[in-house]
């Protein structure tokens, strides 16, 4: 079952399924085109046969290659679906992009601890505290 059947997540995507025999290039197209993964085995197996070695297993490599791995954890939003494509197309720029995303981070924790360590927010908590 794919990860979107299971999570009713709404865009269906042509995965290599971490369960596959051999890469799992088979059992992600059973999985994306609702096929019974006997029969998506059985086609490749009878133009295995009738095509000779190289042509199809020189698709099926290729396939393999270009097919993003199944996610681990089930993605549950757009946001999920958009980090986890760009991570498997260039973990360079899934890095740069978390990289970024914790400077933004730091120099906003920064920001608050000057605003909370000014001597000036100390006198304004007193001056605005109200007196009973």
């Amino acid at each position: 079952m794919n990860y979107s059947q299971s999570q009713g997540y709404q865009r269906r995507r042509l995965y290599r399924s971490r369960d596959g025999a051999i890469f799992g290039v088979c059992r992600g197209i059973a999985d994306y085109s609702d096929i019974s993964l006997f029969w998506i085995r059985f086609i490749c197996i009878a133009i295995f046969i009738f095509s000779g070695f190289f042509p199809l297993a020189f698709i099926y490599l290729i396939a393999a290659i270009l097919m993003k791995p199944e996610p681990v954890v089930p993605l549950a939003t757009e946001e999920e679906l958009e980090f986890y494509t760009s991570y498997a197309g260039s973990r360079t720029m899934a890095v740069s992009r978390l990289k970024k995303k914790f400077e933004q981070l730091e120099r906003r924790a920064r920001r608050i601890e000057d605003i909370v360590t000014a001597r000036e927010f100390d006198w304004e908590q007193r001056l605005n505290r109200p007196t009973h």
